[in-house]
């Protein structure tokens, strides 16, 4: 059982692929994905009471404990819970929610490790970053360009008392962004983003007119750093610069994809310094990516995969310096970086591989406890 976040789409893309290898591999979400993105089953709806919610947790509870061997969680989320990374709920609901919630964690993943389950867990970017360790290593990262309510004292705590808990119970740790490796366990491993199939994502032509198009797509204009990106922008167009810009936001992967396709420069991100599940998408499409990348969190990727990363990196001061230079390029050229980037996803991103690799994982602890 994956469960019980659907953030990226990673969960459900590695799930049919581990069906495809012979596993019962399920996937199961307390919410719709705003983004589409799909699940095996849903638990909640809208309009669901509390009551009704809290119902439906303790009887998915019962059945991971009745009807499987692995429970993968995701986005370093619990199945019961253990209050809020922000501590807002719970404190709404007075003492007795964080007494419900203390009472939780001693229960889960306990219990699951006592009966037997191999518990897995993958960290997917907010999930473990944290403001406070951003703020006194990076120079450049999200946590010195959001306000207090992205990241706080509080939830930075709730994350490392919630990294902690699965540090003791966790047989395999996995992130998806090198830079959580600096917060999270030494046994922690990297698997790649794994959350578009891709016989489905084939390269398709950019836009083919005579100004370039450039597309930036951001989750959180704050944690993209597309106030850069958008100053960057202006300035090249007030330049003269040839090119059109779209900025693509609140749509469905679905819906979005349509407006990617249409490109012919894509921008990731400037802070994070890593690419994330849209660059993926990108890429997969055949096309160039501009975003930040940051060396020093790499120790953890396979040395081929740091030697072939195809993507074109700028910072915040100097995006427009960057822009400025692959827009003035030939459009053969932007093809050619894009089509690098497919070969580098069909390499590194294989969801096939990343199934096959956990399903060898899961395996492996169960090997290893036989008498």
């Amino acid at each position: 059982m994956h469960c019980p976040e659907l953030v990226g789409g990673q969960a459900m893309c590695v799930a049919r692929h581990e069906r495809a290898l012979g596993a019962e591999s399920v996937v199961v979400a307390f919410n719709e994905s705003v983004f589409g993105y799909p699940a095996d089953e849903i638990l909640w709806h809208k309009g669901a009471s509390l009551v009704t919610q809290e119902s439906a947790r303790w009887r998915l509870f019962g059945r991971a404990l009745r009807q499987f061997d692995v429970i993968h969680y995701n986005f370093g989320a619990p199945m019961l819970n253990w209050g809020s990374l922000t501590g807002r709920h719970w404190q709404m609901a007075g003492g007795l929610g964080g007494i419900y919630a203390a009472m939780n964690r001693m229960i889960e993943l306990p219990l699951m490790k006592r009966v037997g389950k191999v518990i897995a867990v993958t960290y997917q970017g907010d999930d473990a970053r944290q403001g406070d360790y951003s703020r006194k290593n990076f120079d450049i990262c999200i946590a010195r360009e959001v306000d207090d309510s992205y990241y706080s004292a509080v939830s930075d705590q709730a994350k490392r008392d919630r990294i902690a808990l699965f540090e003791r119970h966790a047989d395999l740790i996995y992130t998806l962004n090198p830079d959580l490796m600096h917060v999270l366990p030494p046994h922690a491993r990297f698997i790649p983003y794994a959350h578009i199939d891709l016989d489905q994502w084939t390269p398709v032509a950019g836009s083919g007119g005579v100004r370039p198009l450039v597309v930036h797509a951001p989750s959180h204009r704050g944690a993209k750093g597309t106030r850069y990106i958008l100053a960057a922008v202006e300035k090249l167009k007030a330049q003269g610069v040839p090119f059109d810009f779209l900025l693509v936001e609140g749509l469905t992967q679905r819906d979005a994809r349509k407006l990617y396709e249409r490109a012919d420069i894509v921008i990731d991100q400037l802070l994070a310094g890593w690419y994330g599940g849209f660059a993926l998408e990108v890429m997969a499409l055949g096309k160039p990516v501009i975003c930040y990348l940051r060396h020093e969190d790499f120790g953890c990727l396979p040395e081929k995969m740091r030697r072939e990363l195809p993507m074109i990196e700028a910072k915040p001061d100097t995006i427009e310096k960057v822009l400025r230079f692959w827009l003035s390029q030939p459009p053969e050229e932007r093809v050619r970086r894009g089509m690098a980037g497919r070969a580098f996803v069909e390499q590194w991103h294989d969801p096939r591989r990343v199934a096959q690799q956990l399903l060898d994982d899961y395996r492996g602890v169960i090997e290893r406890r036989a008498p």
